[in-house]
C-alpha cells in the first residue's frame, strides 16, 4: 500500500504484524494501539502497549516480539468485532528504543488474517529519518465495516509525544507534584455585632476520588551486550514480580517428548513447562513446576506460586509465574527455566520471549535466540540476592541433555543446584 491509501479488511480476528530486519546497532521497536472516539483516548485504558498488554474489551491483545531468519516482529492481536460501538478508530502505532526509526531497516506494518494467516494489508518502508515513534496505519469504521488506512506519521518526541497527543497521561519520574502554597490566614475585623445564630451541622462532603495512575512508558531490554539490571535500583524489591513466557504456537508436525526422549505422535499445539529452581537463605532448596504438581505457595516457603499450565503461549496467558518480593530476605537465588513436555524436538524453530514485571518498577522483558543444538530445556534467568542487591541476569542459555538425562537434572547439573531428582508425569 502507499502512504495514505486505504483497503477494506473483514470484521474479524486479524494479526497486526509490526517487523523489521535485526542487525547491529539497530534500535529495539515496539507496537502499540490506541482506542478512539472523535480523536481521543477514552481514558489511558485505551492505550495497548507492552505495559498493558490487553484491552479490557478483549477486542486487543499485544503479543510479543519473535527473532527468526534475521528479522524481529512485534504483535497485536485484533478482533474487530469485539471492538467497542463508541470506539471508531483504532491507531497501529510504533515506537523506537535506543535510536531512531531512521536505524531501523525493513521496516513496516502487515494486517493479516489470524484463522488463515494470509496477508490483507502491508504499508512498508514510511521514509523514515530521525522520527522515535510513528503512526503507520489505521482501522476506521465507514458505513458499517472496517478499513485500513495506511498513515506513515512520524513522532521526535517518541512514544510519550505520541500518547499524549491522543489524551494519554503519562507517568514522567524526573517530575514530582509540587504541593500549593498554603493560603494567607484571614483575619476577621471584629464588631460590636449581636452573635450571630449557630450554624447547623452539616455532612461533610466525601473526599474527591483518587485520580488514575498515569501510564508508565518506561521498560528494561535486556540484551547480550547488557545482559542484567538491578531490581533494588528500579525500586521493584517488593510486591509481586510477575514471570511470563510466551511463545508461538505451531501446528501439525511430529516432535519429541523432552520427559520420554522418543519421537511421539502429531500434536495440535506445543507444551512448554516454566519452571524455577531456587535456593533459600536457610539453605533449603526445591523447585516449582507442574510436573508433579510441584506448583509452590506464594505467602509461605519458598514464596513462589506457578499459576498453571498453559499450551497457547499467548503473552496473556502464557506459563506465568509469580515471585513474593515482600519475602526477599529469604531468598539466595532463583532460576528460571523452560523445558519442553512435547510437541517439539528442541527450541530451534520456537520464537519465545520473557518477560518480568515486577509490581513496583519497570517491566524487564528480552528474545531468546535462536537455537542451533537439540535443546530439550533452556536457562531463562537468574534472580541473585547479594548483599540486599536482588539483580536480574538475562541467561538465555540453551542446554542439551545427555541420554537417560532428564531436563531437570541437566539445569541442575549446569548450575550446581545439587538436588536428587525421581521420575515424574503431569
Amino acid at each position: 500500500m502507499l502512504k495514505g491509501s486505504n483497503t477494506q479488511v473483514p470484521t474479524a480476528a486479524l494479526r497486526v504484524e509490526l517487523g523489521w530486519r535485526a542487525g547491529a546497532g539497530v534500535p529495539d521497536a515496539d507496537a502499540s494501539a490506541l482506542l478512539l472516539v472523535s480523536g481521543k483516548v477514552r481514558s489511558d485504558a485505551d492505550f495497548v502497549f507492552y505495559n498493558q498488554p490487553a484491552h479490557s474489551s478483549g477486542a486487543i491483545r499485544h503479543e510479543g516480539k519473535r527473532t527468526a531468519d534475521g528479522r524481529v516482529t512485534d504483535t497485536l492481536l485484533l478482533d474487530l468485532a469485539r471492538v467497542e460501538p463508541a470506539i471508531d478508530t483504532v491507531v497501529l502505532a510504533a515506537s523506537a528504543d535506543g535510536g531512531t526509526f531512521g536505524q531501523v531497516p525493513g521496516l513496516y506494518i502487515e494486517v493479516q488474517d489470524a484463522a488463515q494467516g494470509t496477508p490483507v494489508a502491508r504499508f512498508d518502508n514510511p521514509g523514515a529519518t530521525t522520527e522515535t515513534a510513528y503512526v503507520l496505519g489505521e482501522f476506521y469504521r465507514r458505513q458499517g465495516a472496517w478499513k485500513f488506512r495506511a498513515v506513515g506519521q512520524g513522532y521526535s518526541s517518541g512514544l510519550e509525544g505520541l500518547a499524549t497527543d491522543y489524551g494519554i497521561t503519562v507517568d514522567d519520574p524526573q517530575q514530582t507534584a509540587q504541593a500549593p502554597a498554603p493560603a494567607p490566614p484571614t483575619t476577621t475585623p471584629s464588631a460590636a455585632y449581636p452573635p450571630a445564630p449557630m450554624a447547623q451541622p452539616s455532612v461533610a462532603p466525601p473526599p474527591p476520588a483518587e485520580p488514575p495512575a498515569p501510564v508508565r512508558l518506561t521498560k528494561v531490554t535486556l540484551t547480550k551486550a547488557a545482559p542484567s539490571v538491578s531490581l533494588t535500583k528500579q525500586g521493584g524489591t517488593s510486591g509481586a514480580l510477575h514471570v511470563n513466557l510466551n511463545w508461538e504456537v505451531r501446528k501439525q508436525f511430529s516432535g519429541w517428548s523432552g520427559k520420554l526422549g522418543r519421537p511421539t505422535a502429531m500434536h495440535s499445539d506445543l507444551d512448554l513447562d516454566l519452571c524455577a529452581l531456587y535456593e533459600l537463605t536457610d539453605g533449603s532448596k526445591g523447585v516449582v513446576q507442574a510436573l508433579g504438581n510441584s506448583f509452590g505457595a506464594l505467602h509461605r516457603p519458598p514464596y513462589i506460586h506457578l499459576d498453571g499450565d498453559d499450551r497457547t503461549g499467548a503473552v496473556s496467558s502464557g506459563e506465568n509465574l509469580t515471585v513474593n518480593l515482600d519475602h526477599k530476605n529469604a531468598f539466595r537465588r532463583v532460576l528460571v527455566f523452560v523445558t519442553i513436555y512435547e510437541g517439539a524436538r528442541s527450541f530451534a524453530d520456537l520464537h519465545a520471549s520473557v518477560t518480568l514485571r515486577p509490581e513496583h518498577g519497570a517491566p524487564i522483558e528480552f528474545s531468546l535466540d535462536e537455537c542451533t543444538v537439540p535443546s530439550l530445556v533452556c536457562a531463562l534467568a537468574l534472580i541473585t540476592n547479594t548483599g540486599g542487591d536482588l539483580v536480574v541476569q538475562r541467561e538465555a542459555r540453551y542446554l542439551v541433555p545427555e541420554r537417560g538425562v532428564s531436563p531437570q537434572r541437566t539445569v541442575d547439573h549446569a548450575y550446581g543446584w545439587g538436588m536428587n531428582w525421581t521420575p515424574g508425569r503431569k
